[in-house]
């Protein structure tokens, strides 16, 4: 594709048809490409112009000198004596235009004019060279221009596409990033937006969120999104035509990717049930979308306008017993019965955190009983301050006051419009709060030292005191919820669980899956050996005495529960031992107390 042989009209006329851009555009750029190939080859300081000719179908090439009394510029200008002496009449001021003939069509006028011109243009040494710069210069052009035409031809097509959801094939991948053709043209899947659960491999089908289409310097960037919020609501919008139709609206969609998912429906015509239109007929609906986010889990909530009930909902399957709303800070404090604590807050917190994002309040959930200890521990606290009655007491906890900390650090002013508090006792409150602030961080540590000796009381337990459902329960990952649905595939113990050899059948007969079932079959393992060695730890420290102990509890058939014996059984055990002479320590002793107690010895 040169300026010179070939007639630059047919070719210009094909590219714009098949290429779709403007002929006016590439003469243009063809133009301006071929002036800059001139100025480079005969000088950049030199007047020089390009203008295609449609007659001819090739880019012509001038070059301007001025005609002056003067000279002050040699490579443009020359003098009007000059000018006669080449036969040309012109008076000072007047431009001269010579055109440079540089195609090999053109060589016999590129002699004349250097014969005739030669002196005053000096560019005859350069001539032949320009030639072949121009013809690689219009090749690179048009290819150039043809490129970024077809980008710009691709951007304006998916620029109004970001937003929606496309479907494409999966081609390479590159540094972590997923290249994918969408329609012929490349879009990619940033590892930020990838999935971590989910794989691919060249030649898969992939359907994703355009997120944005962005200009770049080696083209349009159409980015990807499997991350994304609105990928789930568009495809809800495929699957349910309600959605598309505008009766049921998503109101707002919180989503943890490969995890849960949550989202919150309303409906304009009260004959719908939005709930029911996501879910459809047997979960037909949902379990489309399901499938296609690989299994992640979706929870469809009844959006509401009271916030209250609004994230009542937005935590099920949780159950809650009531919200304390703080609307200043947009933050709620949910009491649950302690069952339904774990539920409430979800694997990882998963599960609060979703409810959190979807409705937009802060959330902090409390069991009914530390709720209780919370009420009980605050009453004490602000009821310890001087000057604080009960009924004070009640305004400042019901206007979110929960130790004496709170009032010491609060702002005068907000006091002050806290209903029972007298303005003119504020300070003095103040100060009493801060010294009843520093016993109440004594009497915290003293309550978390209790805690912490019951925990361990509780912990050393004796098994043969466990129910076999708190047996299960102390096994790692193991909850309420699993314990019931072990229980409903006929697992009742932990050695029912260890027994069982076959972890698919496990997960499958449970519904936990195969993976949790092989957790649970190893923690359930690591368990027993722990429950044996606290067995043999706890018979060795109940030692003799406990052993003779029994032995009179079996007699008298008074046994004390958990192996206990009071301190005149023990003397009279070790009495009598003393008489027999028989070794408090021998197996067959060890034996009959833990037959005493109904144990097994280990």
């Amino acid at each position: 594709m040169t300026p010179g042989g070939v007639n630059m009209n047919l070719i210009l006329d094909q590219v714009a048809k098949e290429k779709g851009v403007e002929r006016s555009v590439l003469v243009e750029t063809l133009e301006q490409a071929i002036q800059h190939a001139a100025l480079k080859t005969f000088g950049e300081e030199r007047l020089i112009e390009a203008q295609y000719s449609e007659e001819k179908g090739v880019v012509e090439v001038f070059q301007a000198l001025t005609v002056v009394d003067e000279i002050t510029d040699p490579v443009n200008q020359i003098t009007v004596d000059e000018a006669r002496e080449k036969g040309i009449e012109a008076e000072d001021g007047d431009e001269l235009l010579f055109q440079i003939f540089y195609r090999e069509e053109d060589a016999e006028e590129a002699r004349i004019q250097d014969e005739r011109y030669g002196d005053i243009l000096k560019i005859q040494t350069h001539r032949r060279a320009f030639g072949r710069i121009a013809a690689q210069t219009a090749k690179q052009v048009i290819i150039q221009r043809v490129r970024d035409a077809e980008r710009e031809n691709v951007f304006n097509a998916f620029r109004d596409r970001a937003g929606e959801l496309i479907t494409g094939v999966v081609r390479r991948f590159e540094r972590g990033n997923i290249i994918v053709d969408v329609s012929g043209v490349e879009g990619v899947l940033p590892v930020r937006e990838q999935v971590p659960r989910e794989s691919y491999r060249a030649g898969d089908r992939i359907q994703a969120y355009v997120s944005e289409v962005l200009r770049d310097s080696k083209g349009p960037q159409i980015v990807l999104s499997r991350a994304s919020e609105q990928l789930l609501v568009k495809l809800f919008e495929m699957w349910v035509p309600e959605i598309y139709e505008g009766i049921v609206t998503i109101e707002c969609a919180a989503r943890e990717p490969g995890g849960r998912a949550k989202i919150a429906v309303s409906s304009r015509d009260s004959q719908v049930d939005p709930v029911g239109a996501c879910v459809g007929m047997k979960g037909s609906r949902v379990q489309s979308v399901v499938q296609e986010l690989r299994g992640e889990k979706i929870d469809i909530v009844p959006w509401d306008e009271d916030p209250a009930r609004f994230v009542c909902s937005a935590l099920a399957p949780a159950q809650v017993a009531r919200v304390l709303i703080d609307e200043a800070n947009r933050a709620m404090e949910i009491i649950v019965p302690d069952d339904q604590l774990s539920l409430a807050i979800g694997r990882k917190g998963q599960n609060v955190r979703l409810a959190a994002r979807l409705t937009g309040w802060k959330l902090d959930i409390n069991s009914e009983s530390r709720a209780k200890e919370l009420r009980e521990f605050a009453e004490q606290s602000l009821g310890s301050i001087e000057g604080v009655g009960n009924e004070l007491v009640e305004s400042l906890f019901a206007h979110g006051f929960r130790r004496a900390s709170d009032i010491a650090d609060a702002n005068p002013e907000v006091l002050e419009q806290i209903p029972g508090v007298d303005p003119e006792k504020v300070e003095e409150i103040r100060n009493n709060a801060r010294e009843q602030a520093s016993r109440d961080v004594e009497r915290e540590l003293e309550i978390e030292q209790q805690k912490e000796q019951d925990r361990q009381r509780e912990m050393r337990r004796h098994p043969d005191e466990l129910s076999q459902q708190e047996r299960l329960l102390r096994v790692r990952g193991v909850g309420e919820r699993t314990v019931e649905q072990l229980a409903s595939a006929g697992y009742h113990t932990v050695e029912d669980i260890v027994r069982e050899e076959d972890p698919i059948k496990l997960g499958e007969a449970t519904a936990i899956g195969l993976k949790k079932a092989r957790q649970v079959k190893t923690a359930a393992g690591h368990y027993l050996e722990e429950e044996a060695r606290l067995r043999m730890e706890l018979e060795a420290e109940a030692g003799p005495e406990a052993s003779t102990g029994h032995e009179e509890a079996e007699g008298t058939g008074d046994a004390p529960l958990g192996g206990e014996v009071s301190n005149e059984t023990s003397a009279t055990s070790e009495i009598e031992q003393g008489e027999e002479g028989a070794d408090s320590g021998t197996a067959g002793q060890a034996d009959e107390a833990s037959a005493a107690e109904g144990r097994s010895t280990p």
